[in-house]
């Protein structure tokens, strides 16, 4: 293409002089030669009409039709033209070639109707009967001023038209011939110029594809020669900047990518340059096709526009707050919004950050509960043994038997207070615990039943059946013994403390689904639906006051669920009020593990 234009535009820098000095010359010579032509014959025509008119004044008085139009012929045809005598009314009297009654009548025509406003008139039209152009030239009759009639001299004009034809057909021919000298001419001379620029910008359509590596012979020593050299300086150059600009734009992108932070950097327009993947789920967008849209097309996030807004307005940092809300619960990003400067200095964007703080809060929000909490568990207990000691200690009278009274709840207070320091410190290891180092092969089933047989007792001093069903084969699963024991304590502790006397429990274990499955159900008090969310909440009681009658701590449950937790397993309630309740803990199973069936003991 490029070969095509330059080739093209050079050989027309020959062609376009030529062609409007030959169009020039060619045409006013065409012209002269038609006006000169025409002026010649107007001459001639005026000659013979003046001829004509002298003689057919003597005949047009003794008017003898038959001997004017006898001479008229002969006139005509000695001086080899077309004479007409008209009357005054347009007919004609006598022509040189035609039968004059043959003849319509002249008066309406332009030659005739010239002569009675100008005294003279020439037409020429073309005569569809004679196929040919006709110049017609009219002088009046007259005979001391009257009108007598019209002498009219007409010719062909057939041998002047071939003329000027020929005469353009050699300026046409001489112009092309000129033309195509001048063709080649350029045509040579632009290949000398075109090959080499055809070649430069092949180099300079490759750099702008990426490819830096192609060069230019430099051999000449003109202009052409010296551009080349430079274009390849140019590539190199630009190789440079390009390898340059690519391994920082990695490394950005590696850095970004890695990023827990979102980050989203956007130019004057509020266009999205760059986003990466944590910015994206925080924002609910997709970085892929997000870039080049206006930040407020990308994300319904108002916050984050505005605070993008007010930095490319002020050109200064912004820190702000979001709050999303979520399914489970709000999440909580810290922003910090900076302006992007140029090489100049200038502002041409803004990026901001984004730091997801939702686990620092709800972590911030879970101890400062917890110390609340456990505080005042742990000041219950410790007020109630103060006053009970204080008591004894001011009233020395005391009879005996309120002695005893009065050291047996001590004793109970001591006992609520041990256990509850004891789930603290279970619960403070579990969650300390760095990973699972101690879990290994075991056969659930002996936990299981070491849990039970210690509560089966306690069951039975509170007129509670406990309903007991084990698998027969081994139930193996990857775990902590002790841990395990715990979970299962915990659960039928707390059944058997919320089920009247007279009920019953049933505490099972069995594999479901590829699952091994603990399952404690209840016939007590039940759960409301609004409780059983956050029943495995540290501190979380559903009736306080029977909880604490009970000496319960309030962290069973939640131990419970980090002992599943830390088994890669789960923990479920399913409760209705006034029924009872089933809790349900389920483990992965070890891949040795084998169907089986349950046995009650």
């Amino acid at each position: 293409m490029i070969r095509f234009r330059f080739s093209w535009k050079l050989t027309a820098g020959f062609l376009l002089p030529i062609f409007l000095s030959t169009a020039i010359v060619g045409g006013l010579s065409i012209r002269s030669m038609e006006e000169n032509s025409m002026g010649d014959v107007r001459r001639s025509l005026a000659a013979q009409a003046a001829f004509l008119r002298n003689v057919a004044r003597d005949r047009l008085l003794h008017p003898r039709e038959s001997v004017l139009n006898q001479e008229v012929r002969s006139l005509g045809e000695e001086i080899s033209a077309r004479l007409t005598v008209i009357d005054v009314h347009g007919l004609v009297l006598a022509d040189s070639q035609e039968n004059p009654s043959s003849l319509d009548n002249l008066a309406s025509r332009p030659e005739i109707m010239d002569v009675r406003s100008h005294g003279s008139g020439v037409a020429t039209r073309y005569n569809h009967r004679l196929g040919a152009t006709i110049m017609y030239l009219a002088l009046p009759i007259e005979d001391n001023g009257r009108l007598l009639g019209y002498a009219r001299a007409s010719r062909s004009l057939s041998d002047i038209e071939q003329r000027l034809s020929h005469l353009r057909t050699l300026v046409v021919l001489g112009a092309a011939l000129a033309m195509l000298a001048a063709a080649f001419l350029g045509l040579g001379l632009a290949h000398n110029f075109v090959k080499p620029v055809t070649a430069m910008t092949a180099v300079a359509e490759g750099m702008a594809r990426g490819d830096y590596n192609r060069r230019l012979p430099a051999a000449r020593t003109d202009e052409l020669g010296d551009l080349a050299r430079a274009l390849n300086r140019t590539a190199q150059s630009s190789q440079n900047r390009m390898e340059t600009i690519i391994t920082d734009r990695n490394k950005l992108l590696s850095l970004l990518k890695g990023m827990v932070e979102g980050v989203v950097a956007v130019d004057r327009d509020e266009r999205v340059l760059q986003m990466n993947s944590a910015a994206g789920k925080i924002l609910g967008a997709s970085p892929e096709t997000s870039v080049s849209k206006p930040i407020w097309e990308v994300t319904r996030v108002r916050q984050v526009c505005d605070t993008l807004s007010r930095t490319l307005k002020s050109g200064r940092d912004v820190r702000d707050e979001l709050r999303l809300a979520t399914r489970s619960q709000d999440q909580v990003v810290e922003m910090l919004a900076s302006p992007l400067l140029d090489g100049e200095g200038e502002l041409a964007g803004a990026v901001v950050v984004l730091h997801d703080v939702s686990d620092l809060n709800r972590l911030q929000t879970i101890r400062r509960d917890f110390v609340a909490n456990a505080s005042h568990e742990l000041k219950t207990p410790i007020a109630a043994i103060r006053a009970l000691v204080e008591t004894l200690i001011d009233d020395q009278s005391m009879r005996s038997s309120n002695r005893a009274h009065f050291l047996s709840r001590i004793r109970n207070q001591s006992i609520r207070l041990s256990s509850l320091v004891t789930d603290l410190l279970t619960l403070s290891r579990l969650e300390s615990s760095p990973g699972d180092p101690e879990l290994r092969p075991i056969d659930l089933r002996e936990p299981f039943r070491a849990a039970v047989q210690a509560l089966r007792p306690t069951g039975e001093e509170r007129g509670i059946v406990v309903h007991s069903e084990v698998s027969k084969s081994p139930v193996r699963i990857l775990g902590d013994p002790e841990a395990l024991v715990q979970l299962t304590t915990n659960l039928l502790d707390n059944a058997i403390k919320y089920t009247n006397r007279g009920g019953q429990v049933w505490v099972r274990l069995k594999t479901e689904n590829g699952e091994a499955l603990i399952e404690v159900q209840d016939t007590g008090m039940g759960i409301a639906p609004q409780d059983q969310v956050r029943v495995f909440e540290r501190f979380y009681r559903v009736d306080k006051a029977r909880s604490r009658e009970l000496g319960g701590t309030g962290l069973g449950l939640s131990i419970v669920k980090h002992i599943a937790v830390i088994h890669q397993g789960q923990v479920f309630v399913e409760s209705s009020p006034g029924i009872g309740s089933t809790f349900r803990a389920s483990f992965p199973i070890s891949p040795q593990q084998s169907p089986h069936r349950t046995t009650t003991l």
